[in-house]
């Protein structure tokens, strides 16, 4: 089961059950715009899948020189190593100008990260990650430990233990976060049916803002709606592992949405919790 999952959520959302509701790990930004230099710690990631082959992508945040935290779902099964990019935009359209790994069934090495320009990394996988079954122990957070260390960008400042606690209802409906990530925007194509749908071009790192709907011990939960006026969005396919900050501190990472079109809520792996400082107390 955690192969397929894994996979079909990479790559178009694949849908499971929770609580007789359909949820999607999560990939782009709905709504918002560019972010250009204003987040240099978020960076895009791209690995080989160990079942398949096939190429995927998230986004990540640098929390130490040699760490970046994001969701379990893009570390776990990883064949290879992990091509890691703070580059802002990546491509305006396609192609892709991401390296294409020698043997995708080995996935990428260090050795040809490093001649293509990019960073490479270890992926961790939480040890307690339920893989979308279990919300009272959810865990979707991983770890890239970078074979280099990267000195010269601003770190990330991970909320103090619990932080979000205070920021429940009714609090919570009245507190807007920002949400960081490579994926998919959400927009009318230029011919054809208008309906507005996932782009996966340009792909670069976009922000924007969400407000609280709902907060578990596990899980943030924020409406992405671009047309509440009381925020810019949310995010989408490819934001996976992405940043949610509140108040200068990273308090949560990009998990899953309820909808293909990424315009209703979404779903937020609290890293504020002692299940996930704990474990990345191992890290940083």
């Amino acid at each position: 089961m955690r192969q397929p999952l894994r996979r079909l959520g990479l790559l178009i959302a694949a849908t499971v059950t929770l609580s007789f509701v359909a949820v999607q790990p999560a990939a782009a930004i709905t709504g918002g715009q560019p972010d250009g230099e204003g987040h240099p710690n978020v960076a895009l990631i791209s690995f080989y899948d160990e079942a398949d082959g096939l190429r995927y992508r998230c986004s990540a945040t640098l929390i130490s020189p040699t760490v970046l935290i994001t969701a379990a779902h893009c570390t776990e099964g990883t064949a290879g190593s992990t091509l890691v990019t703070f580059d802002s935009t990546i491509a305006k359209a396609a192609p892709s100008p991401l390296p294409v790994a020698a043997d995708p069934s080995v996935g990428y090495t260090p050795e040809e990260l490093a001649a293509a320009g990019y960073l490479s990394g270890t992926p961790v996988t939480h040890p307690q990650y339920s893989d979308f079954t279990d919300l009272a122990n959810w865990n979707d957070v991983g770890v890239i430990v970078l074979d280099t260390a990267v000195t010269d960008i601003e770190l990330a400042t991970v909320a103090p233990l619990n932080y979000l606690d205070p920021f429940a209802q009714p609090t919570l409906n009245r507190t807007v976060f920002e949400v960081v990530g490579y994926g998919t925007e959400v927009r009318k194509p230029v011919s054809g049916p208008q309906k507005p749908q996932p782009m996966s071009y340009p792909l670069e790192r976009r922000v924007t803002t969400s407000i609280g709907q709902k907060l578990t011990p596990q899980v943030l939960q924020m409406n992405g709606n671009p047309n509440d006026i009381r925020a810019g969005g949310g995010t989408c396919f490819g934001d996976s592992g992405g940043p949610v900050f509140l108040n200068g501190y990273l308090v949560a990472v990009t998990s899953y949405g309820y909808t293909s079109n990424c315009r209703y809520l979404g779903g937020y792996q609290r890293i504020d919790i002692p299940v996930v400082q704990n474990w990345l107390n191992e890290y940083v």
